[in-house]
């Protein structure tokens, strides 16, 4: 049987712990709905208790600029400055966060790997910053969107 090749998902020769901006997605294992509901016509979102234990750990990520928590995956900006003291590589960043978010729920919630985007100028980083700002408004459109939970 020929097992399926995954797809490389990182920049080729790139060094992840350089100094730059980057964009990360986390999804939920089977993108279930387990982290927030989106509620509202203002697109509210609202915590379930995975999502509350996974906030409080992405709130201590060093360089975090920017992050929204929707129902089955996460979207963040993350700055790796060595001067300010955020330098360690996304890969280490992302390993951390799941392995603490595992720790304290007692079993995996977030898909083996992540996707993520080295962000390249100012306009790059607007536009995502926008994106990850309008991301609830836009739950129903997203390519995420899930009713499973």
């Amino acid at each position: 049987m020929d097992i399926p090749k995954r797809k490389a998902n990182r920049l080729k020769g790139y060094d992840y712990s350089q100094n730059g901006a980057y964009f990360i997605t986390i999804c939920t294992e089977k993108r279930k709905n387990l982290l927030c509901d989106i509620v509202g016509d203002a697109a509210h979102s609202v915590p379930k208790p995975y999502g509350m234990i996974t906030e409080k750990y992405i709130r201590n990520i060093p360089g975090l600029e920017k992050y929204v928590i929707m129902p089955n995956h996460v979207h963040m900006i993350v700055l790796v400055d060595d001067l300010a003291g955020s330098a360690q590589s996304i890969s280490t960043m992302v390993r951390s966060l799941k392995t603490l978010v595992t720790k304290e729920i007692g079993k995996p919630i977030f898909q083996r790997s992540f996707y993520d985007h080295v962000i390249r100028n100012d306009q790059d980083y607007r536009e995502i910053w926008e994106y990850i700002e309008n991301n609830p408004m836009k739950w129903k459109l997203d390519r995420f969107y899930s009713t499973e939970e």
